[in-house]
């Protein structure tokens, strides 16, 4: 057992300095558009599947409530679209699974916010038909994912600003997305309330 936990702490810090070497001027980039867009006035609508919903939902929680402690400071506008049970499952029933986050953006969405689409794969269709409705709604489109980026890096234009875990492993990639999630955090609270 004392080999399995080694292994998989070894794999997962084996991973985040891969993340650190390719991806830390895309992680700065995006949160300081967060940042830049939630200072004037946009809305950050979060998304994702399973393992990915939960940390859409934390993200948002962390904007929305706190991700400090301390200093104080006003809540910022952060929705997930994967807690909302009935708009959820209505949108799946009537529409198709694939269209249910994309419903909520159709409705919610404006110019001016912020959608960040979590998928581990990239192929997930429900995330990619909602960067679409994003794209419709001329949001900027945020996309945390690994592997190959799959069929959002693929398209190209799906994504402002797209961050590749440098892995296949699903549980690694979403130890960093949770990470790069904090990090925006951080960024976003360091540009708009100066917090160390």
């Amino acid at each position: 057992m004392h080999n399995l936990v080694r292994d998989h702490i070894e794999r997962s810090i084996d991973v985040k300095k891969m993340l650190l070497e390719k991806e830390t001027d895309r992680i700065s980039a995006a949160g300081q558009a967060l940042a830049e867009l939630m200072q004037k006035g946009g809305r950050l609508f979060t998304c994702g599947n399973g393992g990915s919903a939960g940390d859409a939902q934390h993200i948002a929680t962390e904007l929305l409530i706190r991700y400090r402690s301390a200093p104080e400071r006003r809540s910022l506008p952060a929705i997930s679209l994967v807690g909302d049970a009935a708009a959820v499952t209505a949108a799946g029933n009537d529409f198709g699974f694939e269209y249910v986050f994309s419903r909520q953006i159709e409705g919610l969405g404006s110019q001016g916010d912020a959608i960040l689409a979590i998928s581990t794969s990239g192929n997930s269709a429900n995330i990619i038909q909602a960067l679409h409705a994003a794209r419709k709604k001329h949001m900027m489109t945020f996309v945390l994912t690994g592997g190959s980026g799959g069929q959002i890096a693929k398209e190209g234009n799906l994504a402002d600003h797209i961050i590749v875990v440098p892995t296949a492993e699903t549980a690694r990639i979403q130890e960093c997305h949770i990470m790069i999630g904090q990090i925006f955090c951080a960024i976003i609270e360091r540009q708009l309330f100066g917090f160390e």
